[in-house]
């Protein structure tokens, strides 16, 4: 089954032309063997853009899974997790919990993304660091449940799978 999905670059540099989006090209590798890339939009770290992309592409565009990159760190420009929480109805905190423990085998500054993942209506949104490095660790600890998760969000089955 392909799932609908967008990728949304959070960058100040990347939006204004000054950076090529590898990250995003990493997470469009990283998706295409389980879903159609349907949305692809570069935009800067403001608050309003994000919260506006990621309700758009969820309410209008319906799409299964929405995967942002950047503005998860600490810089007073990352805020990325803030406009996502504005968004979503409610956490799914074992995703991030498990990009940032993934994260950790690589490097201890893992332990200071604030990404957040969780869900609007129907819609998936996992926040992920703005490093196609970054980006790789995360999206592989959490790509083996995606589908499953997406099915459940679909209401297309009810059983769980068993590990």
């Amino acid at each position: 089954m392909t799932f609908r999905a967008g990728i949304l670059t959070v960058s100040d540099k990347g939006a204004a032309g000054e950076r090529e989006d590898t990250s995003g090209a990493a997470i469009r590798e990283l998706l295409e063997p389980i879903a159609s890339i349907e949305d692809y939009e570069i935009i800067p770290d403001e608050a309003a853009t994000i919260r506006g992309r990621l309700g758009a592409w969820a309410d209008e565009a319906k799409l299964d899974l929405i995967v942002t990159t950047g503005g998860t760190g600490l810089g007073p420009r990352d805020v990325t997790p803030e406009a996502t929480r504005e968004v979503i109805d409610y956490e799914v905190p074992g995703l991030a919990e498990a990009m940032r423990a993934e994260g950790l085998k690589h490097t201890p500054l893992a332990m200071l993304s604030r990404a957040v993942t969780g869900v609007r209506g129907r819609t998936l949104i996992v926040n992920l660091p703005g490093s196609p490095k970054g980006v790789r660790e995360n999206l592989v600890a959490i790509l083996p449940v995606l589908p499953h998760a997406l099915e459940l969000l679909r209401g297309d089955r009810s059983e769980h799978k068993s590990g």
